[in-house]
């Protein structure tokens, strides 16, 4: 039975005051090197974000999101980084970073079927909950 290839997942998060270290998950970051699958998915839940912090701009860090989403997937449209290969796009996406938009430490994981599946799955669990 051939082995299950080996991911790494880091949860994206809205920090809407750095100083405070408060946030909210809003999305998962899936890197599979062996399958060279790299995506990200992501909801930013406004109502939860004003109650965190009235004065967060929910246009801007959902814009910002979406930049993200581009570089995972590579988009042409995404500058610099996102023609950067798989592995480098995800190392640039998930660096530890002290602005609004930051993600968890990354975590290994084994992916039992479709990548895709699991990033979803993760979602579900640790973020759309």
């Amino acid at each position: 039975m051939p082995a299950k290839p080996v991911f790494e997942y880091a949860v994206v998060r809205v920090v809407p005051k750095v100083e405070r270290e408060e946030f909210l998950n809003v999305g998962i970051i899936l890197f599979c090197k062996e399958l060279r699958f790299l995506d990200m998915v992501f909801a930013l839940d406004a109502v939860r974000l004003q109650a965190l912090s009235p004065t967060a701009d929910a246009e801007e860090l959902q814009a910002n999101l979406a930049s993200y989403e581009k570089i995972a997937k590579g988009n042409r449209d995404a500058g610099p980084i996102a023609q950067l290969d798989v592995a480098s796009r995800f190392r640039w996406l998930t660096a530890t970073r002290s602005t609004q938009i930051q993600s968890s430490k990354v975590h290994p994981g084994l992916c039992a079927g479709d990548p895709k599946e699991t990033l979803m799955k993760l979602f579900e669990k640790l973020v759309a909950q």
